[in-house]
């Protein structure tokens, strides 16, 4: 099936550069181009395409603007195209809690364009066949009186369509939540401010993670993009950034974070989000095989139900919950053992 696109950039070069990429893929066809929000508007009514390419910063309505308007009156798949600077990585996760799909970085200082936009194509067919809705759902209660297992670890793990899924699930965590490990797919200048945005909305404190970093309940961890896999290691257990070549197509893996928690030896808890391929399928089962909790995030909650059907079919997930539901169960099985409670259902 084709995928049309629109590609919507107030720069002409731009515009040029990003059609020439998507024209690679004989999958993808570029309907048209704008160059502000205004114009994209009546593109959009007259062209109808499956997919837009968004720019964030452009005259008349900023992206961010525009994408929200999108979304509430006529919602419909977008990838973000953004400068890989802090503010740009900034705006970019704020596009993606609005309900865009993804997003790719435009080309930088020594970045050609074949190699800024070598995803893009991919990403834009991933869009295509994504669930589609306005971010920024109903919050979910933090529990009054939570006492944590001091002795569990939490390792999550989430591609395309976290970004939101992650602020769902982490918002409701009190300051005594158990020691978490994540895995999010997504580039190296986006984790600091993705993990910044998190410490925010939560309870308990979150923070990109550095190598021999304590991992202790209250904390949550976030793997660092780019050049290393986050694992976790030893009696009284430490991050590692360990450099070493991709795991399942990504660096970090979570396949990689889930294997090393399997190793800890101790009670834990593993959780596959909304993402595209097979990442952590396989970690995932090696958790529930050594006696660890573990859940999946259902499809129709799932952005992209790639990952999670993935673990799913092998096996690996013991139980599979819309997102509403999910940080509820995880903090019931990640309670004190003396903690009486009603189990979630």
């Amino acid at each position: 099936m084709t995928v049309t696109v629109l590609v919507v950039d107030d720069s002409p070069t731009m515009r040029g550069l990003i059609t020439a990429a998507l024209r690679r893929d004989p999958e993808i066809e570029v309907l048209g181009s704008a160059a502000d929000p205004l114009e994209a508007r009546e593109a959009i009514k007259r062209l109808n395409p499956d997919v837009i390419t968004l720019d964030v910063e452009m005259p008349n309505m900023n992206g961010l603007e525009f994408l929200e308007k999108i979304m509430r009156l006529r919602p419909m798949p977008v990838v973000m195209v953004s400068t890989l600077t802090q503010a740009g990585a900034e705006i970019t996760l704020a596009a993606l809690e609005l309900g865009a799909v993804d997003a790719v970085g435009k080309p930088g200082a020594g970045t050609t364009a074949m190699e800024a936009f070598a995803e893009l194509a991919a990403k834009v067919k991933v869009a295509a066949r994504s669930r589609v809705r306005a971010g920024g759902g109903a919050p979910v209660a933090r529990p009054a009186d939570y006492r944590v297992n001091k002795d569990m670890v939490l390792a999550i793990g989430a591609s395309t369509g976290g970004v939101e899924a992650l602020l769902t699930i982490l918002s409701s965590f009190p300051a005594d939540c158990p020691a978490t490990v994540v895995t999010q797919h997504m580039p190296a200048t986006f984790t600091r401010s993705f993990a910044a945005r998190l410490d925010k909305s939560s309870g308990a404190s979150v923070v990109e993670a550095s190598d021999g970093a304590p991992v202790q309940p209250g904390c949550i961890y976030i793997a660092p993009g780019g050049e290393a896999h986050l694992e976790v290691s030893g009696s009284s257990p430490r991050c590692r950034l360990v450099r070493s070549d991709t795991v399942s197509g990504h660096r970090p893996s979570v396949d990689v974070l889930f294997r090393s928690v399997v190793r800890l030896r101790r009670p834990m808890a593993g959780v596959i989000l909304t993402g595209m391929g097979r990442d952590g399928a396989q970690g995932l089962l090696e958790m529930r095989q050594a006696g660890g909790h573990t859940f999946g995030q259902d499809e129709a909650s799932s952005v992209v139900y790639g990952m999670p059907r993935a673990a799913f079919e092998l096996g690996a997930v013991e139980r599979q919950l819309p997102l509403s539901r999910l940080s509820a169960a995880i903090l019931d099985v990640c309670a004190s053992p003396s903690r009486d409670s009603a189990p979630v259902v």
